[in-house]
């Protein structure tokens, strides 16, 4: 979707002009991969509007093959508007505009199955099942086992409002599909609201032994990531990791201007590390920097540190990581070594 970020603070009643910016869970991943350096392709829909072509510009910019985006001549193009008050607070507001948009038709016949398994990593989301019955269907086309599947990422990305509105019994759709995945993020308050798991990551871990990779992520505090003890399924092979093994690796300290679109930030810097084949916890580490690049910048997007600059501060022993201080600016701040503080 076409975002739309308020020019100052306060209702949306009152914010009197907006900048436009780009969102959407997995072009935001698509983005942030891209603009480290891997091949990734976006595969979605758009109108044929003015939008549609802002939406397909911008995000082929960061570097991301766009040409199997769709485009369709009879819906709209996504758009929402949001306040700057942080989500789950009183003041943040969303007013979204993507009834009947061109992505919410997306189906099995209007999207090219082998396009889109062509990847080592398939990421999909939450969000995207709940735009229709469709959408729905297609998710589970494209996560069903088979000999061309490739590794499927899945963030649950449970929103609630958008499942009351497509009808659906949302947490049971998220847990079957999030079974069926070979790495999974979750968040550990959305695990709560969604299937009423309050023992922690254990308590989450124990909610869904399927997948090869469950990361769990804490908020403020951290992440967790368990990796199953069972080597059937192809995730090892091609991604190496301890197996039965439980990582945490704790959160940074960010000063934080916006926390819209820091949990894709995340399982993009997650991913990147997998493709490395970097150490679990080094992977954990790199998804707290990819996502502290967002949460230092106003809108859904961020360029990611760059590959040695993250890696140097990757490498910091447990006390040199626990004394960072991320500001707005530190992507850029290449001679930091234990602390970049906000300009």
């Amino acid at each position: 979707m076409v975002t739309f970020l308020p020019g100052r603070p306060g209702r949306l009643a009152d914010v009197p002009f907006f900048e436009r910016g780009i969102g959407g869970a997995e072009s935001n991943v698509a983005c942030g991969l891209a603009a480290a350096g891997f091949a990734v392709r976006w595969v979605g829909r758009v109108g044929v509007d003015g939008f549609g072509d802002h939406l397909v510009e911008t995000i082929g910019g960061y570097g991301v093959d766009v040409s199997a985006v769709g485009r369709d001549p009879s819906r709209p193009t996504g758009v929402y508007f949001r306040t700057a008050g942080e989500r789950g607070s009183d003041g943040h507001e969303v007013a979204y505009y993507r009834a009947g948009s061109a992505a919410s038709a997306m189906s099995v016949e209007n999207v090219d199955l082998s396009v889109v398994r062509a990847g080592r990593v398939l990421h999909l989301s939450g969000i995207t099942a709940a735009l229709s019955s469709g959408c729905l269907e297609l998710v589970r086309e494209l996560m069903a086992p088979g000999a061309d599947r490739p590794l499927v990422s899945f963030d649950v990305n449970h929103r609630a409002g958008l499942w009351r509105d497509a009808g659906a019994d949302g947490p049971r759709v998220l847990l079957e599909l999030a079974r069926g995945a070979d790495i999974v993020f979750v968040g550990e308050d959305e695990a709560e609201e969604a299937w009423g798991v309050t023992g922690g990551p254990a308590g989450i871990r124990a909610v869904l032994p399927e997948p090869g990779v469950l990361v769990v992520k804490q908020g403020g505090k951290g992440a967790t990531a368990f990796v199953s003890a069972a080597a059937e399924w192809g995730l090892v092979a091609q991604f190496p990791a301890p197996l039965g093994s439980v990582t945490f690796a704790p959160a940074l300290d960010v000063d934080v201007v916006a926390t819209t679109g820091a949990g894709d930030a995340f399982a993009a810097g997650y991913l990147s590390a997998t493709l490395r084949n970097l150490p679990l916890r080094d992977r954990l580490r790199h998804g707290h920097l990819w996502a502290a690049a967002v949460l230092t910048a106003p809108g859904d997007l961020a360029s990611p540190p760059s590959r040695a600059h993250a890696d140097r501060l990757v490498a910091l022993g447990d006390g040199g990581w626990g004394r960072l201080r991320l500001g707005p600016g530190w992507t850029q701040a290449e001679t930091a070594s234990e602390e970049v503080r906000t300009p």
